[in-house]
């Protein structure tokens, strides 16, 4: 059976679509159920760090699972590409469930120590490595067993099991959350979403097993030309390699920026900067993630009928042009006290240069105890906005609340108890000069204008999923047939990993550092504008294609 065959069995089809689909929905769920979590497992992991350094390092070992993720790719990739692509999204399903089901038996700091984030650094490298060769081989595996005039569509099933996945984990921890009470869930019901994922997995091979291979490689296969050296071939060869690196410009620094600004940092922002309730934002989240799960077979469909390349282009455009006004919008309908107190009463932040640090330690060793560093880090925490002023050499920073003016302390030098009881003095005053300032200590449900921020979401949602939607058909109509999944998978897992994977971490660190919660867009902004252009001028239109050629 040739991949571009004129005729498929439907059953035969739908089992292909809906095997190919379970699986990568269960693996995205594992690996949302962390990122959702960054807060909780900051708190059970990171307890040492504090609060802010604790979310930071949380989110930084979110996106170190992103990091092993082009590794994947070119481990999972070469043997696709030599023995397979049943086998290989085989393994990655397995590899992927043992590693999340791990997580929740895992001891936490105050029971292990230092113990503790190792394991888990120990199993997000695992979680990594294992989704890195998993999307390529799910998105290779539907595009080959169909025709060409409903690739589209069909892709967006691999495209659409992300939303499924992360609604998944968003009902599994709304659920727990709810039974349990947000005390009983932060101690120890945080491993629930974890556990339960071992019932999934079980699902999620049992269907891989009822699979063949795909037509396309064994049609290589059977003529004994399936590549022998897929590095060499998609790497070493400029007639692949320029491929592979238009692949990577051109379409994945948008998806790894718009997507997850969209579903991960967007959050981040609502809970962190805006104050908005955990629940509320799970809930809004989840009903965002529910529509958008359609709208990816709908523009994979519709990228059928126009061309992959406009579609595509639509979405990261859309986005770019959302990224500023769309937060700033959200800012004045989730939490209008704030954006009218930043307004009315400014805070400033007058400290010696030389005192102020960046704030950036994803691997959580670093100790800021300057009174520079203690005060941006509460006003950080607090979700405030300041402007950075420079102060006199050697004097503590001073926070300017209006017309109040908050001393910082200064923690180089004390001990553990002594810090923390430094901490919290500076932290209490500061709270008190903000409340005194109409600063809310979190948004009010009765001023949040709930359906103009779904409204913005929506924005966002609609980008993400036109950029997402026509990706897999796209991609796998770009690269040959003998590495289509080593070429495919590595600028694929690159953007979405190193550029997607950090920008909540990057974007939240971006904020402490500048003081401005919308600074943090820079990130994803400027990576869309790159892949907008180059879209436009260098991406060729694939629609149609045969995938033999």
């Amino acid at each position: 059976m040739a991949n571009a065959a004129t005729e498929e069995q439907p059953t035969s089809m739908r089992t292909v679509v809906l095997a190919s689909s379970a699986g990568t929905a269960f693996e995205w769920y594992d690996f949302f159920v962390f990122g959702t979590l960054a807060s909780v497992i900051g708190k059970n992991f990171f307890a040492e760090l504090g609060d802010t350094a604790g979310v930071l390092a949380a989110l930084g070992l979110f996106g170190a699972g992103f990091f092993f993720r082009p590794l994947g790719a070119l481990i999972f990739g070469r043997i696709g590409d030599k023995a397979g692509r049943k086998g290989a999204f085989l393994i990655t399903v397995i590899l992927m469930g043992a590693a999340t089901f791990a997580i929740g038996l895992l001891p936490t700091y105050a029971m292990a120590g230092p113990l503790a984030p190792l394991l888990l650094i120990l199993m997000r490298i695992i979680q990594g490595t294992a989704l890195g060769g998993e999307y390529g081989g799910a998105a290779i595996y539907v595009a080959e067993h169909s025709t060409p005039g409903k690739r589209g569509a069909r892709t967006g099933w691999i495209q659409t099991s992300a939303a499924f996945g992360l609604f998944g984990a968003l009902v599994v921890i709304l659920a727990a959350r709810t039974i349990l009470g947000e005390e009983a869930f932060v101690a120890w019901g945080w491993r629930i979403p974890f556990l339960v994922s071992v019932g999934l997995l079980g699902v999620s091979i049992w269907m891989r097993l009822k699979l063949s291979e795909s037509p396309s490689f064994q049609k290589l296969k059977d003529a004994g030309e399936q590549s022998k050296h897929p590095f060499r071939e998609a790497f070493g060869q400029w007639k692949t390699l320029k491929l592979v690196l238009l692949a990577l410009v051109a379409v994945m620094f948008a998806q790894g920026a718009v997507w997850y600004t969209a579903f991960f940092y967007l959050p981040v922002f609502l809970e962190r900067f805006l104050k908005v309730e955990p629940k509320t934002v799970n809930e809004l989240v989840m009903v965002a993630v529910a529509v958008s799960a359609p709208l990816y077979v709908f523009f994979g469909w519709l990228s059928d009928k126009v061309g992959r390349k406009w579609v595509l282009w639509f979405g990261m455009t859309l986005a770019l042009v959302a990224f500023f006004p769309g937060f700033h919008l959200m800012a004045k309908y989730a939490n209008p006290a704030l954006s009218e107190a930043e307004q009315r009463m400014p805070v400033n932040v007058i400290a010696d240069p030389a005192s102020c640090h960046l704030q950036f330690d994803p691997v959580g060793k670093a100790v800021f105890t300057s009174s520079c560093d203690i005060a941006k880090s509460a006003l950080a925490n607090a979700g405030v906005s300041y402007v950075n002023e420079a102060g006199a050499p050697g004097v503590p920073a001073r926070v300017d609340v209006g017309s109040a003016e908050v001393i910082s302390v200064e923690g180089e030098g004390l001990d553990k108890a002594a810090l923390k009881a430094a901490k919290t003095d500076f932290e209490t005053r500061l709270k008190a000069a903000l409340v005194t300032a109409g600063y809310p200590a979190k948004a009010e449900a009765g001023r949040m204008d709930i359906a103009a921020l779904f409204g913005v979401m929506m924005i966002f949602v609609v980008a993400a999923t036109a950029l997402y939607g026509p990706q897999a058909s796209a991609l796998v109509e770009l690269f040959p047939t003998r590495v289509r999944y080593t070429a495919l998978s590595l600028p694929y897992h690159v953007g979405t990993g190193w550029v997607g994977g950090f920008v909540p971490f990057t974007a939240f660190a971006i904020v402490t550092a500048t003081g401005n919660i919308y600074a943090g867009l820079w990130y994803p902004f400027v990576f869309t504008l790159i892949s907008v252009v180059v879209t436009f001028f260098l991406w060729p239109e694939t629609r149609g294609r045969s995938l033999d050629d």
